[in-house]
């Protein structure tokens, strides 16, 4: 009998993920996990800031399911993000940095730089909501606020991006598999 206790300890024990299995997440998504630090931050130096200490809270976090590694991370970095940002507070941004500042034709870049050129709250509940397939509640909890305002944040700031030209087309498509694009 305790054969089969000691076995079910050691396979629950293997479930969940190493050191390396971190490393490994972390190293393969850095370009993702970057872009959506960048995305929230809207700030170079933030979004590598953003990085860093998530990339330091999951060592020292808690231990997670190896099949969870790559959304408890992402949840760390956006909690990181807001930390940051403090987008909830209605305070000034401060500087806002362009994705490939002084490179032309950037894949993505127009479309980027417009989802930072929004106002934080709204950028937050636009990545959030849209791209990170948070639900308006997870929305509110993290970011400390009504989900009402959410949802009317979320709808400002679509308007806004389907406002700009250069991606209008973009926004569309990008969008409206999660949330339907105002007129």
């Amino acid at each position: 009998m305790f054969q089969t206790e000691k076995r079910e300890i050691a396979n629950s024990r293997a479930d969940y993920a190493a050191p390396a299995d971190l490393c490994k997440v972390l190293e393969g998504d850095m370009k993702s996990f970057y872009l959506l630090a960048f995305l929230l931050t809207a700030n170079h130096k933030d979004a590598e800031r953003c990085f860093v200490s998530t990339a330091d809270a999951a060592f020292k976090g808690q231990a997670v399911f190896k099949e969870w590694v790559r959304p408890w991370i992402k949840r760390i970095l956006i909690k990181n993000a807001i930390q940051i940002a403090a987008p909830a507070s209605g305070q000034d941004p401060g500087k806002r940095d362009l994705w490939s500042a002084g490179q032309q034709g950037t894949p993505g870049g127009d479309e980027i730089n417009a989802v930072t050129g929004l106002a934080p709250l709204e950028r937050f509940i636009l990545v959030m909501s849209a791209l990170e397939h948070y639900s308006a509640w997870e929305c509110s909890l993290l970011l400390g606020c009504d989900m009402k305002k959410v949802v009317r944040v979320r709808v400002q700031a679509l308007r806004g991006l389907a406002g700009g030209q250069a991606i209008l087309p973009r926004a569309e498509t990008m969008f409206s598999h999660t949330l339907p694009v105002p007129a």
